[in-house]
């Protein structure tokens, strides 16, 4: 066998290796091919395409499969995209067939009150100027191991610049026009002193701004806004919607009916009422 044959032969034994593999992938392909339902698609092109991670899945891609998965169970419940709201989700009902069902809008709350003026310098931190980081290196600056770190990690994280650091106050400011509810902001605290309650009848809540678990006396000296776990809010309230647990009240935004007698009986200042009509009384002082 001359020169020619052996290159012929190592043509064809390759050709022929190439075509079998060809035909074994092909075979493969078509036998353990995924099928896309269609709807998936659709449903995603409703979606804002954030990909923020608001509804608790990866991605919108995600939560397009989860919502079409859903829909051929017969329910869309626990499923909804926070920034799209009602009028995406009114869309995904109408190519899903379902009934669209409305849900009471979610904003971000910062629960510190820790303002410069209230929270005394006890260190200087110098290093990575991230929340992340100074929360791993100890209490931060301040007597408080639990309030504001005041670094800008939860404004970084939010896509919608609903978030911004108040450099007079060192702590973030949430504006409720471009909030979303997508609870970014509250993934990036590590300190979960962001987090999101029901925006409320005409944008009005109350909640207690500190997360403090410090008892009263060591939490007060590292604070002056500190709550101190008296417990007199939670003897006014006549709904029941206040805990105390840990040395640290808390209100439930679904019990709360707004009375605001927890705000007036406060000693530190703790609760605060957000957006509603200014008294007469309280514009005089």
């Amino acid at each position: 066998m001359n020169e020619m044959n052996y290159i012929v032969v190592a043509v064809l034994t390759l050709g022929g290796v190439a075509l079998l593999a060809a035909v074994v992938l092909y075979i493969v392909s078509r036998r353990f091919a995924v099928k896309e339902d269609p709807r998936v698609k659709d449903v995603q092109e409703c979606l804002p395409g954030a990909n923020c991670g608001g509804c608790g899945f990866a991605g919108c891609a995600a939560l397009a499969e989860a919502l079409v998965k859903g829909a051929d169970k017969g329910s869309l419940d626990g499923l909804r995209c926070p920034v799209g709201g009602d009028e995406a989700m009114g869309k995904i009902a109408d190519v899903l067939g379902m009934a669209a069902q409305a849900a009471e809008h979610m904003v971000a709350v910062v629960r510190c009150n820790g303002s410069c003026d209230k929270r005394g310098k006890v260190a200087v931190y110098e290093g990575l100027h991230t929340c992340a980081a100074v929360n791993a290196a100890g209490a931060g600056e301040s007597g408080c191991g639990y309030g504001c770190l005041g670094c800008g990690d939860c404004a970084d994280a939010c896509q919608f610049g609903g978030i911004v650091i108040n450099p007079a106050t060192g702590l973030p400011e949430v504006d409720e026009q471009m909030c979303t509810g997508c609870g970014s902001c509250a993934k990036a605290c590590p300190r979960n002193v962001i987090e999101l309650r029901k925006k409320g009848p005409k944008g009005r809540r109350v909640y207690v701004c500190c997360v403090n678990q410090d008892r009263g006396p060591i939490a007060r000296k590292s604070c002056q806004a500190a709550c101190i776990g008296c417990g007199k809010c939670e003897k006014v309230c006549p709904f029941g919607a206040i805990t105390v647990e840990n040395n640290l009240s808390y209100i439930d935004y679904n019990k709360c009916r707004m009375c605001t007698k927890c705000v007036a009986e406060c000693p530190t200042g703790a609760i605060v009422k957000v957006n509603f009509p200014i008294k007469k009384k309280e514009a005089e002082a």
